[in-house]
């Protein structure tokens, strides 16, 4: 892609994204995510493949869903109201629409089902935006409205999205999708907690955000697809092999590694709250989430000479992508445990 196209692009989905931060109007905010969409979908249909405008024309369809039913549901809520202040809603059926739409956005089940088959038909680098980038607007909107929607409505939806992102990933054997489930339940892990803690979601969201930048940025550096053909990294990157490892855990939550924190003060959050089953249905969903990521350390960490490997091995040369951020994300990934309490003061 022309360089010059790329930084128009990226600029548009940065302005979109900063338009729905600042805005307190309803129109405005629906702008902010339109411009995002409509950035975004060059980027994902650059290769021209087949399977690439596929998930393109998936993408567009949900997204202008998801935004009529929001600009629909706004209407409606100035027309009873006379107001088109974001924090001024006050009827129940513009509260549950909008949330329902901002829902759709960002893939919450059980309005999840394009997001598998989009991230499975792009490249890592635009898996990486759309999963992490993506995220950010709905999200803020969803976090101004959460003191006045229905609180049965987010814990619902957390715990599908918690229950569907566990169990979609247990079959699967191509890493995107995989990735995409891991996504699903990590913000059913966001939106069950953000009525009750806003801090934690905005921790949880920075935690997600860390550990499948590194997640994709590993899978891109060793042009890894699938989990067969992760299957003898080892002997060739052992180092990159032992973090991605350790990454994968992280995001399974697994103490002592950074993924571990948010988890913990949810699941105390939800305790404190006096909400013991919605804990444990929690805590059990994230035992799904764990088994498929020790999967992919089974095939990472120990098919190695001379187990036999019946998948097709890529052709691999020595890495000549830079690595500094890869680095950088991993150390972030695996280490900032000790620092949940600085992390809690800046979330506060």
């Amino acid at each position: 892609m022309n360089p010059h196209v790329l930084i128009i692009l990226l600029s548009s989905l940065g302005l979109g994204t900063t338009l729905t931060f600042a805005s307190s109007h309803w129109l405005l905010a629906w702008m902010g995510l339109e411009i995002n969409t409509l950035a975004i979908i060059p980027l994902m249909a650059q290769h021209h493949h087949p399977r690439a405008v596929e998930a393109t024309t998936k993408y567009f369809l949900t997204q202008a869903t998801a935004a009529a039913t929001m600009l629909f549901a706004s209407t409606t809520n100035a027309w009873i109201t006379g107001e088109w202040s974001i924090t001024h809603l006050s009827h129940p059926l513009p509260i549950t629409l909008i949330t329902l739409a901002l829902a759709l956005k960002i893939g919450l089940a059980p309005l999840h089902f394009w997001l598998p088959e989009v991230l499975q038909g792009l490249d890592l680098t635009t898996g990486l935006i759309l999963s992490t980038w993506q995220k950010l607007a709905p999200l803020a909107l969803l976090m101004q409205i959460a003191p006045i929607t229905q609180p049965t409505l987010l814990t619902t939806l957390g715990i599908t999205s918690a229950l569907i992102g566990g169990w979609g990933g247990l079959n699967q054997t191509q890493l995107r999708k995989i990735l995409a489930y891991s996504s699903i339940a990590h913000l059913g892990w966001m939106i069950i907690i953000l009525q009750l803690a806003p801090n934690l979601t905005l921790l949880a969201l920075g935690t997600y955000i860390l550990m499948t930048s590194t997640a994709f940025l590993t899978f891109k550096m060793t042009t890894s697809m699938k989990i067969n053909t992760l299957a003898l990294s080892w002997s060739k990157t052992p180092t990159l092999m032992t973090t991605a490892t350790l990454t994968m855990l992280s995001l399974g939550g697994l103490p002592p590694l950074t993924g571990f924190t948010p988890k913990w003060l949810i699941l105390q959050e939800l305790t404190k709250q006096e909400l013991p089953i919605p804990a444990t249905i929690m805590a059990l969903t994230a035992l799904l989430n764990l088994y498929f990521y020790l999967r992919l350390c089974y095939s990472m960490a120990l098919t190695i000479s001379p187990n036999t490997n019946f998948a097709t091995t890529p052709w691999r040369l020595p890495p000549t992508k830079t690595t500094l951020l890869t680095a950088s994300t991993t150390s972030m990934t695996l280490m900032l445990l000790p620092l949940t309490p600085l992390m809690l003061a800046l979330t506060l």
